[in-house]
């Protein structure tokens, strides 16, 4: 924490868990009490961007007074929409001051070195460093909503060059973010922002030093079910944006092949990475996760945003 005028570490951080229900602060106490633990850490600053309406966000609020809250007066949660997520975390990059700036979400704990991994691999070339991302509830429900958010994350990620990188543990230069600003300045989309990059020949790499938790606590089936499909139908929301009709209609008629494509490449990676003993048992769970994202995932390519999700999946419905 630091009181500088210009901190050299900017830390956003989103609350992202109010996709079924109203945004709580619940999970971002643990967030921040992970960075206020930081470990030789250089100056640095947080900033939430947030709803009017948030639960329990004036006792967070109280607890850290060095964080900077800021209240997006005009920005409302569509029924059963992500959406907004990436307009807070635009509202947050445009007020972020240091010379990297990071992205988290409130259920994430940062590992205690983070921050100082992050200044130590920006001492590279690359404009975007991601990191590794790891499993923080040990409960069949959480590693399944693990290993479908951000399995190829969990370490031994590969170190170096990626063509991807989660905005749940990314950090971009702010040099390299500024040459891009048009495609963030009003919603922040990582495929838009880091295809950006990646098009002025800027390089996004990973770092299986710079390490946070998923720390969902009190995670729902039915939660996880309504993610899930909002999540897919966002995602191919945002490429349908940017595909033909006829790549629209053809993404959209694979889309239920998903579950079995997405579910071999997790297997995959777990086998590669050593971690079969959490994987297997998490797989029921996973796979009715798969099969509801590829519904999602297929109306977003049909519909866009337009068709409002299901008001509640049960494992029935979603098969």
């Amino acid at each position: 924490m630091s009181t500088l005028p210009a901190p050299v570490l900017s830390i956003v951080v989103v609350i992202v868990s109010d996709t079924t229900e109203r945004a709580s602060a619940a999970h971002l106490g643990r967030c921040l009490d992970a960075l206020a633990k930081q470990v030789d850490a250089p100056p640095f600053e947080v900033i939430v961007p947030h709803l009017p309406q948030v639960a329990d966000l004036d006792r967070v609020r109280g607890r850290f007074p060095w964080v900077t809250f800021l209240t997006a007066d005009d920005v409302t949660a569509r029924a059963g929409g992500r959406e907004h997520h990436d307009v807070l975390r635009s509202r947050g990059l445009a007020a972020a001051r240091g010379d990297v700036i990071g992205l988290l979400e409130d259920h994430a704990r940062p590992d205690p070195g983070w921050c100082a991994s992050v200044m130590s691999a920006h001492g590279g070339p690359h404009a975007a460093i991601g990191g590794a991302i790891e499993n923080g509830v040990e409960r069949p429900l959480n590693w399944a909503v693990y290993y479908c958010d951000f399995g190829r994350y969990q370490n031994p990620v590969p170190a170096g060059e990626t063509p991807f990188a989660s905005d749940a543990n990314t950090t971009y230069k702010r040099q390299a973010l500024e040459r891009v600003r048009p495609v963030w300045q009003e919603s922040f989309r990582e495929v838009v922002v880091n295809g950006a990059l990646k098009n002025l020949d800027a390089t996004i790499a990973l770092d299986p030093r710079i390490v946070v938790y998923q720390n969902r606590v009190g995670l729902t089936l039915r939660t996880a079910l309504r993610e899930r499909f909002v999540w897919g139908r966002s995602y191919a929301a945002t490429r349908r944006a940017l595909l033909p009709l006829t790549k629209r209609l053809f993404y959209a008629v694979l889309s239920p092949l998903l579950p079995a494509v997405l579910f071999l490449r997790m297997a995959k990676t777990s086998n590669e990475r050593g971690s079969l003993r959490t994987f297997v048992p998490a797989i029921p769970l996973t796979l009715l996760l798969l099969v509801t994202w590829s519904a999602g995932e297929g109306m977003g390519y049909l519909f866009g945003l337009k068709v409002a999700a299901p008001r509640a999946l049960s494992p029935q419905s979603a098969l």
